[in-house]
């Protein structure tokens, strides 16, 4: 069966995460004279949010969208990396950059083509309101903005990956599911998705361990959005 709409991770796969974190703390920092390893900041921030996420998957809270979950770990970090004297209005811009996170290089054109023959759609752990923020900050084609808030569970959960298919009106088999991260393409094929892993070595830095190459046999292995643009005739 001929896949129809392409899904697409967004955090690390689409948008470099960790380099926006690191730039707009930088610019941020400066001028209130905050002494803070950025790229630590933005290792640490991370580092909280899939243990944020397994406790609404166990079921220890209810549904917690992302923004507010990002919000109780920026306030953990705070804490942890001793950063004080920010406003309450402050803190909310700061945990607000999630919405502003810059594409790769190639994602726009590469999206762009992309498009020129399949749906194109989210399939994220990040709230509506923040990949669509997203979106318009980085000029993001997206046809459709789905993921976990609709769906009501987080990836790598099956509900995530199956109602978004459903959503769009399509078989799981018709849905080429989009990541740099192996853990989520192999959650994705169990659910009948096709798979597609673009690289993305230097999401974590230079010293990135994880996710550097496909462990996997995908249907698509890609260096980019331009080359699985390439390989999908686009």
């Amino acid at each position: 069966m001929a896949f129809k709409a392409l899904l697409f991770d967004v955090f690390g796969t689409v948008v470099d995460w960790r380099g926006s974190i690191i730039a707009e703390g930088e610019a941020f920092g400066r001028p209130r004279g905050l002494d803070v390893d950025w790229a630590a900041f933005a290792d640490g921030w991370r580092a909280k949010y899939q243990p944020a996420m397994q406790r609404v998957r166990d079921g220890q809270t209810g549904w917690v969208k992302l923004d507010d979950l990002h919000r109780q770990n920026l306030d953990e970090l705070l804490e942890e990396m001793a950063i004080t004297g920010l406003t309450r209005d402050e803190i909310d811009h700061w945990n607000r950059v999630w919405h502003r996170l810059n594409a790769w290089p190639d994602t726009v054109e590469g999206l762009t083509r992309l498009k020129t023959k399949f749906i194109l759609a989210t399939l994220s752990n990040g709230n509506v309101a923040l990949i669509v923020n997203m979106a318009k900050h980085a000029n993001l084609p997206w046809d459709a903005v789905l993921g976990a808030e609709v769906a009501g569970h987080y990836k790598p959960q099956p509900e995530a990956y199956l109602k978004t298919a459903q959503i769009l009106g399509l078989a799981p088999e018709e849905c080429l599911m989009v990541a740099a991260h192996n853990s989520d393409l192999v959650a994705a094929g169990a659910c009948g998705l096709g798979t597609a892993f673009v690289s993305r070595p230097r999401e974590y830095g230079c010293g990135q361990a994880a996710d550097k190459e496909a462990e996997n046999d995908y249907h698509y292995v890609a260096g980019d959005f331009l080359d699985l643009a390439d390989q999908l005739g686009c």
